[in-house]
Protein backbone atom coordinates (compact mmCIF):
# COMPACT_ATOMS: atom_id res chain seq x y z
CA UNK A 1 0.00 0.00 0.00
CA UNK A 2 0.95 3.52 -0.88
CA UNK A 3 1.59 4.16 3.07
CA UNK A 4 3.43 1.42 3.94
CA UNK A 5 6.50 2.67 5.43
CA UNK A 6 5.39 5.76 6.54
CA UNK A 7 3.60 7.83 9.34
CA UNK A 8 -0.22 7.37 9.06
CA UNK A 9 -2.23 10.31 10.80
CA UNK A 10 -5.84 9.02 12.13
CA UNK A 11 -8.55 9.93 14.59
CA UNK A 12 -8.04 7.53 17.56
CA UNK A 13 -9.74 8.34 21.22
CA UNK A 14 -7.53 8.58 24.20
CA UNK A 15 -7.77 8.43 27.40
CA UNK A 16 -5.65 10.91 29.17
CA UNK A 17 -7.03 10.41 32.83
CA UNK A 18 -8.83 8.06 34.76
CA UNK A 19 -12.51 8.36 34.57
CA UNK A 20 -12.26 11.39 32.37
CA UNK A 21 -14.36 11.16 28.69
CA UNK A 22 -12.29 9.90 26.31
CA UNK A 23 -10.75 12.69 23.62
CA UNK A 24 -10.90 11.91 20.05
CA UNK A 25 -7.60 13.38 18.94
CA UNK A 26 -5.66 12.62 15.22
CA UNK A 27 -2.72 11.22 16.16
CA UNK A 28 0.41 9.70 14.24
CA UNK A 29 0.73 5.69 13.79
CA UNK A 30 4.40 4.67 13.13
CA UNK A 31 5.52 2.01 10.84
CA UNK A 32 5.48 -1.49 12.22
CA UNK A 33 9.12 -2.34 13.46
CA UNK A 34 10.23 -5.96 13.38
CA UNK A 35 7.50 -8.77 13.86
CA UNK A 36 4.89 -6.32 14.17
CA UNK A 37 1.85 -5.54 11.87
CA UNK A 38 0.19 -2.50 11.13
CA UNK A 39 -4.08 -3.05 11.27
CA UNK A 40 -6.70 -0.57 10.00
CA UNK A 41 -9.21 -1.15 12.54
CA UNK A 42 -12.65 -1.31 10.83
CA UNK A 43 -15.04 -2.52 14.19
CA UNK A 44 -14.15 -2.40 17.74
CA UNK A 45 -16.41 -3.43 20.67
CA UNK A 46 -16.47 -2.22 24.27
CA UNK A 47 -15.64 -4.84 26.55
CA UNK A 48 -15.78 -4.08 30.35
CA UNK A 49 -12.05 -4.37 31.04
CA UNK A 50 -12.07 -1.56 29.05
CA UNK A 51 -13.54 0.08 31.40
CA UNK A 52 -12.07 -1.20 33.99
CA UNK A 53 -8.19 0.03 32.92
CA UNK A 54 -9.97 3.23 31.84
CA UNK A 55 -11.18 4.03 35.41
CA UNK A 56 -8.28 2.64 36.89
CA UNK A 57 -9.74 2.01 40.46
CA UNK A 58 -8.06 -1.17 41.13
CA UNK A 59 -4.92 -1.44 38.54
CA UNK A 60 -1.77 0.86 37.91
CA UNK A 61 -3.29 3.65 35.50
CA UNK A 62 -0.94 4.20 32.37
CA UNK A 63 -1.83 7.57 30.78
CA UNK A 64 -2.41 9.03 28.28
CA UNK A 65 -3.52 5.73 26.45
CA UNK A 66 -5.70 4.12 23.52
CA UNK A 67 -7.84 1.48 25.09
CA UNK A 68 -9.80 -1.36 23.36
CA UNK A 69 -9.08 -5.21 22.38
CA UNK A 70 -12.05 -6.63 20.99
CA UNK A 71 -12.14 -5.30 17.26
CA UNK A 72 -11.69 -6.49 13.46
CA UNK A 73 -9.23 -5.22 10.80
CA UNK A 74 -7.21 -5.33 8.03
CA UNK A 75 -3.45 -5.66 7.46
CA UNK A 76 -2.55 -2.24 6.33
CA UNK A 77 1.32 -3.29 6.47
CA UNK A 78 3.96 -5.34 8.03
CA UNK A 79 7.07 -4.97 9.53
CA UNK A 80 10.49 -7.28 8.95
CA UNK A 81 10.12 -10.95 9.48
CA UNK A 82 6.68 -11.32 9.53
CA UNK A 83 5.58 -13.75 7.02
CA UNK A 84 2.25 -15.56 7.59
CA UNK A 85 0.35 -12.01 7.19
CA UNK A 86 0.63 -9.78 4.22
CA UNK A 87 -1.17 -6.09 3.64
CA UNK A 88 -5.22 -6.94 2.81
CA UNK A 89 -5.54 -9.74 5.05
CA UNK A 90 -8.38 -9.89 7.43
CA UNK A 91 -7.31 -10.29 11.60
CA UNK A 92 -8.47 -10.53 14.72
CA UNK A 93 -6.53 -8.50 17.35
CA UNK A 94 -5.88 -11.08 20.39
CA UNK A 95 -4.49 -9.73 23.65
CA UNK A 96 -2.79 -13.16 24.85
CA UNK A 97 -0.70 -13.62 21.48
CA UNK A 98 1.59 -16.41 20.93
CA UNK A 99 5.35 -16.44 20.24
CA UNK A 100 4.91 -19.93 19.20
CA UNK A 101 8.55 -21.12 20.66
CA UNK A 102 8.42 -20.86 23.84
CA UNK A 103 7.52 -23.22 26.48
CA UNK A 104 4.14 -22.23 27.37
CA UNK A 105 3.62 -21.98 23.88
CA UNK A 106 4.66 -25.57 22.99
CA UNK A 107 2.66 -27.49 25.57
CA UNK A 108 -0.76 -28.60 25.16
CA UNK A 109 -1.72 -27.44 28.76
CA UNK A 110 -1.38 -23.59 28.44
CA UNK A 111 -1.29 -20.54 26.25
CA UNK A 112 -0.10 -18.01 28.95
CA UNK A 113 3.16 -17.17 26.17
CA UNK A 114 6.30 -16.00 27.91
CA UNK A 115 6.39 -13.39 25.38
CA UNK A 116 2.97 -12.41 24.64
CA UNK A 117 0.96 -13.15 27.68
CA UNK A 118 -1.70 -9.76 29.04
CA UNK A 119 0.47 -7.32 30.46
CA UNK A 120 -1.40 -4.49 31.44
CA UNK A 121 0.47 -2.28 32.63
CA UNK A 122 3.01 -2.08 29.81
CA UNK A 123 2.49 0.34 27.43
CA UNK A 124 4.87 0.30 24.97
CA UNK A 125 5.69 -2.53 22.03
CA UNK A 126 7.79 -4.70 22.98
CA UNK A 127 10.67 -4.80 20.27
CA UNK A 128 12.13 -1.65 21.23
CA UNK A 129 9.87 -0.24 24.44
CA UNK A 130 8.76 2.28 22.49
CA UNK A 131 4.77 3.45 21.13
CA UNK A 132 3.89 3.49 18.19
CA UNK A 133 1.59 5.79 18.89
CA UNK A 134 2.63 10.01 19.41
CA UNK A 135 0.95 13.33 19.33
CA UNK A 136 2.95 16.11 18.35
CA UNK A 137 5.80 14.06 19.35
CA UNK A 138 4.46 12.47 22.92
CA UNK A 139 4.08 9.37 23.37
CA UNK A 140 1.01 8.11 24.12
CA UNK A 141 0.70 4.65 25.63
CA UNK A 142 -0.87 1.08 24.29
CA UNK A 143 -3.25 -1.17 25.94
CA UNK A 144 -2.46 -4.50 26.39
CA UNK A 145 -0.48 -4.20 23.14
CA UNK A 146 -3.46 -4.12 20.89
CA UNK A 147 -5.14 -0.57 21.54
CA UNK A 148 -8.23 -0.81 18.72
CA UNK A 149 -9.60 2.33 19.33
CA UNK A 150 -7.61 4.10 16.72
CA UNK A 151 -8.03 3.90 13.13
CA UNK A 152 -4.66 2.43 12.79
CA UNK A 153 -2.90 0.43 15.65
CA UNK A 154 0.54 -1.66 15.76
CA UNK A 155 -0.09 -4.93 16.97
CA UNK A 156 2.87 -8.03 17.63
CA UNK A 157 2.32 -10.39 14.11
CA UNK A 158 1.55 -13.08 17.18
CA UNK A 159 -1.21 -11.09 18.60
CA UNK A 160 -3.06 -11.52 15.88
CA UNK A 161 -5.55 -14.31 14.03
CA UNK A 162 -5.82 -14.30 10.29
CA UNK A 163 -9.91 -15.11 9.77
CA UNK A 164 -11.79 -15.69 6.32
CA UNK A 165 -12.45 -12.59 4.47
CA UNK A 166 -16.08 -13.51 3.79
CA UNK A 167 -16.57 -13.29 8.11
CA UNK A 168 -18.76 -10.02 8.41
CA UNK A 169 -16.26 -7.80 10.71
CA UNK A 170 -19.09 -6.32 12.66
CA UNK A 171 -20.32 -9.37 13.86
CA UNK A 172 -17.04 -11.38 13.87
CA UNK A 173 -14.86 -8.66 16.31
CA UNK A 174 -16.70 -9.93 19.40
CA UNK A 175 -14.35 -13.30 18.62
CA UNK A 176 -11.48 -10.98 19.87
CA UNK A 177 -12.37 -10.94 23.39
CA UNK A 178 -15.93 -11.79 24.90
CA UNK A 179 -16.96 -14.80 22.76
CA UNK A 180 -13.93 -16.78 22.48
CA UNK A 181 -13.30 -15.71 26.06
CA UNK A 182 -16.20 -17.59 27.67
CA UNK A 183 -16.60 -20.37 25.45
CA UNK A 184 -13.39 -20.95 25.79
CA UNK A 185 -13.29 -21.44 29.64
CA UNK A 186 -16.13 -23.70 29.36
CA UNK A 187 -15.00 -25.87 26.29
CA UNK A 188 -11.53 -25.76 26.95
CA UNK A 189 -10.67 -24.95 30.63
CA UNK A 190 -13.77 -26.43 32.83
CA UNK A 191 -14.63 -29.45 30.07
CA UNK A 192 -18.10 -30.17 31.60
CA UNK A 193 -19.38 -33.61 30.82
CA UNK A 194 -22.54 -34.16 29.11
CA UNK A 195 -25.34 -34.33 31.78
CA UNK A 196 -23.41 -32.15 34.31
CA UNK A 197 -24.17 -28.87 36.51
CA UNK A 198 -23.41 -25.99 35.48
CA UNK A 199 -22.96 -22.34 37.55
CA UNK A 200 -22.33 -19.11 35.20
CA UNK A 201 -21.60 -16.08 37.66
CA UNK A 202 -22.20 -13.20 35.93
CA UNK A 203 -24.28 -12.88 32.56
CA UNK A 204 -22.64 -10.43 30.36
CA UNK A 205 -21.34 -10.85 26.88
CA UNK A 206 -18.43 -13.41 28.62
CA UNK A 207 -21.10 -14.96 31.00
CA UNK A 208 -23.55 -15.74 28.39
CA UNK A 209 -20.58 -17.31 25.57
CA UNK A 210 -19.24 -19.16 28.69
CA UNK A 211 -23.10 -20.16 28.87
CA UNK A 212 -23.01 -21.34 25.53
CA UNK A 213 -20.12 -23.73 26.12
CA UNK A 214 -21.94 -25.47 28.67
CA UNK A 215 -25.09 -25.90 26.74
CA UNK A 216 -22.47 -27.19 23.77
CA UNK A 217 -20.96 -29.66 26.48
CA UNK A 218 -24.35 -30.75 26.51
CA UNK A 219 -25.13 -29.96 30.47
CA UNK A 220 -28.20 -30.87 31.80
CA UNK A 221 -28.67 -27.34 34.24
CA UNK A 222 -27.07 -24.43 33.78
CA UNK A 223 -27.71 -22.16 36.30
CA UNK A 224 -27.35 -18.35 35.98
CA UNK A 225 -26.30 -16.19 38.96
CA UNK A 226 -26.50 -12.22 38.26
CA UNK A 227 -27.54 -9.40 40.34
CA UNK A 228 -29.63 -8.28 37.46
CA UNK A 229 -33.26 -10.11 37.27
CA UNK A 230 -33.45 -8.58 33.56
CA UNK A 231 -30.56 -10.51 32.34
CA UNK A 232 -32.73 -14.02 32.79
CA UNK A 233 -34.68 -14.21 29.62
CA UNK A 234 -31.18 -13.14 27.15
CA UNK A 235 -29.74 -16.31 29.61
CA UNK A 236 -32.20 -18.17 28.55
CA UNK A 237 -31.19 -18.07 25.19
CA UNK A 238 -28.36 -19.73 26.06
CA UNK A 239 -29.23 -22.74 27.82
CA UNK A 240 -29.64 -21.41 31.28
CA UNK A 241 -32.42 -23.55 32.89
CA UNK A 242 -32.23 -21.91 36.30
CA UNK A 243 -31.64 -18.00 37.38
CA UNK A 244 -30.31 -17.31 41.08
CA UNK A 245 -29.68 -13.29 42.16
CA UNK A 246 -27.93 -13.51 45.39
CA UNK A 247 -29.58 -9.89 46.59
CA UNK A 248 -33.00 -12.36 46.83
CA UNK A 249 -31.47 -14.61 49.78
CA UNK A 250 -30.36 -14.23 52.78
CA UNK A 251 -27.74 -16.88 52.87
CA UNK A 252 -24.28 -16.98 50.75
CA UNK A 253 -25.15 -17.82 46.76
CA UNK A 254 -22.72 -20.59 47.15
CA UNK A 255 -24.83 -21.94 50.26
CA UNK A 256 -28.15 -21.97 47.63
CA UNK A 257 -26.44 -23.51 45.18
CA UNK A 258 -25.07 -26.61 47.24
CA UNK A 259 -29.04 -26.76 48.56
CA UNK A 260 -30.13 -26.69 44.89
CA UNK A 261 -27.74 -29.11 43.52
CA UNK A 262 -27.64 -31.92 46.39
CA UNK A 263 -23.91 -30.79 47.20
CA UNK A 264 -22.90 -28.59 44.55
CA UNK A 265 -22.42 -28.21 41.01
CA UNK A 266 -20.14 -29.89 38.84
CA UNK A 267 -18.19 -27.21 36.83
CA UNK A 268 -18.73 -22.99 38.08
CA UNK A 269 -17.51 -20.41 35.60
CA UNK A 270 -16.95 -16.89 36.98
CA UNK A 271 -17.53 -13.73 34.64
CA UNK A 272 -17.07 -10.66 36.83
CA UNK A 273 -14.21 -10.61 38.39
CA UNK A 274 -15.70 -9.64 41.65
CA UNK A 275 -13.80 -11.42 44.67
CA UNK A 276 -16.38 -12.54 46.01
CA UNK A 277 -18.12 -14.10 42.90
CA UNK A 278 -15.01 -15.64 42.53
CA UNK A 279 -14.71 -17.37 46.12
CA UNK A 280 -18.56 -18.05 45.73
CA UNK A 281 -17.66 -20.07 42.41
CA UNK A 282 -15.21 -22.03 44.13
CA UNK A 283 -17.33 -22.81 47.21
CA UNK A 284 -20.44 -23.67 44.96
CA UNK A 285 -18.93 -27.00 43.19
CA UNK A 286 -19.27 -30.73 44.17
CA UNK A 287 -16.33 -32.15 46.75
CA UNK A 288 -14.23 -34.71 45.06
CA UNK A 289 -14.85 -33.83 41.65
CA UNK A 290 -15.98 -29.97 41.23
CA UNK A 291 -14.22 -27.92 39.68
CA UNK A 292 -14.00 -23.97 39.31
CA UNK A 293 -12.99 -21.52 36.30
CA UNK A 294 -11.94 -17.81 37.43
CA UNK A 295 -12.35 -15.58 34.19
CA UNK A 296 -12.80 -12.17 35.76
CA UNK A 297 -10.02 -9.62 36.52
CA UNK A 298 -9.64 -8.84 40.59
CA UNK A 299 -9.38 -5.57 41.84
CA UNK A 300 -5.14 -5.69 42.67
CA UNK A 301 -5.87 -5.30 46.19
CA UNK A 302 -8.20 -8.38 46.11
CA UNK A 303 -7.36 -11.90 48.26
CA UNK A 304 -9.01 -14.61 47.54
CA UNK A 305 -10.03 -16.34 50.86
CA UNK A 306 -11.57 -19.75 51.19
CA UNK A 307 -10.69 -22.70 54.04
CA UNK A 308 -8.07 -25.08 53.19
CA UNK A 309 -10.24 -27.65 53.61
CA UNK A 310 -11.90 -27.14 50.24
CA UNK A 311 -9.13 -28.51 48.72
CA UNK A 312 -8.52 -31.07 50.92
CA UNK A 313 -11.99 -31.91 50.17
CA UNK A 314 -11.11 -32.47 46.63
CA UNK A 315 -12.60 -28.77 45.07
Amino acid sequence: MATAGKVIKCKAAVAWEAGKPLSIEEVEVAPPQAMEVRVKILYTALCHTDVYFWEAKGQTPVFPRILGHEAGGIVESVGEGVTELVPGDHVLPVFTGECKDCAHCKSEESNLCDLLRINVDRGVMIGDGQSRFTINGKPIFHFVGTSTFSEYTVIHVGCLAKINPEAPLDKVCVLSCGISTGLGATLNVAKPKKGSTVAIFGLGAVGLAAMEGARMAGASRIIGVDLNPAKYEQAKKFGCTDFVNPKDHTKPVQEMLVDMTNGGVDRAVECTGHIDAMIAAFECVHDGWGVAVLVGVPHKEAVFKTHPMNFLNEK
